[in-house]
């Protein structure tokens, strides 16, 4: 669970910030980006990355523990089914802030908070699989040698003639090259 700050809380006590903090993240997931302060999109960050990473388990506990949060039925189906599938392949950074500006009235500085839905490539773990890829890339040319030696050998059954020639031809060059 997210650590509580030390210092002043954003409505008041702490239980007010939490029940805020969860209504925001319901909020969030029902509309897919809200507007608010920037320090309430701050605070709102780690709490719906976490609820998310619940969703995407997707099994009964994980359900159980997100409707402790968010009271809302129906916020939290959306959430398991149709939002968890489009960040399946996510490792992290489901939401993202975007500082809009000030509010006319007290000039507090405003943040858009969304949902990134944008579908992401898996990556291959970097520093884990360069060693296995230069092994890989040392065995790939074996398995691309064994259909060319089909090849020859289909070759030298046609014209084993030629197939002989070719071999001579082979040998003499680098005998010249040496001899220059």
């Amino acid at each position: 669970m997210p650590k509580p700050n030390k210092g002043p809380r954003l409505g008041g006590g702490p239980a007010h910030e939490r029940l805020m903090l969860n209504q925001m993240a319901s909020q969030l997931f029902e509309h897919k980006r809200i507007q608010t302060t920037e320090t309430k999109a701050k605070r709102l960050q780690p709490v719906a990355e976490r609820l998310v990473t619940f969703a995407k388990r997707g099994d009964l506990h994980a359900r159980r523990r997100v409707m402790r949060q968010i009271l809302s039925k129906d916020v939290v189906h959306e959430l398991f089914t149709e939002i968890a599938p489009l960040v399946e392949n996510r490792e992290g950074g489901y939401t993202r802030i975007i500082k809009t500006g000030y509010r006319k009235g007290d000039n507090a500085p405003l943040a858009v908070i969304e949902l990134v839905l944008e579908p992401v490539a898996p990556k291959a773990k970097a520093k884990a699989e360069k060693p296995a890829k230069k092994a890989a890339a040392k065995e790939a040319p074996a398995p691309v040698e064994e259909p060319a030696t089909e090849e020859v050998a289909e070759e030298t059954t046609e014209a084993p003639e030629a197939a002989e020639a070719e071999a001579a031809e082979a040998t003499e060059a680098p005998a010249e090259e040496k001899s220059e």
